[in-house]
């Protein structure tokens, strides 16, 4: 297994109660859908929704979850809001998350 220098160390009990909230958070599978839906391109609720397959409610409340938890980030257009990844780590985590459940 590759060493990383943060992983030398054991966190302290802060870093660990955020990482255990962010998979928490990712643990969803329509929040899963979302991140990928948004992961090469904004779009807009309508646009998630289609996407993903679900409700316009159910997926405006999840992009709330993932607002708060800074997955997602928004910009305004005229009366449609866009959601993209807040930043290259999101997809990262998807990747690695991918390739680990890829390998069983």
């Amino acid at each position: 297994m590759k060493g990383h220098s943060y992983m030398s160390e054991m966190p302290d009990e802060n870093t660990l109660d955020k990482m255990e909230d962010l998979l928490n958070i990712a643990s969803d599978c329509t929040r899963l859908k979302i991140l990928y839906a948004i992961s090469d391109k904004e779009a807009n609720v309508s646009e998630i929704v289609v996407a993903v397959g679900a409700s316009q409610s159910l997926v405006s409340h999840q992009l709330k979850v993932l607002r708060k938890a800074h997955l997602v980030i928004t910009h305004k257009e005229g009366h449609k809001v866009y959601y993209k990844l807040a930043d290259d780590h999101v997809i990262k985590l998807l990747d690695v998350v991918y390739d680990h459940v890829s390998e069983q």
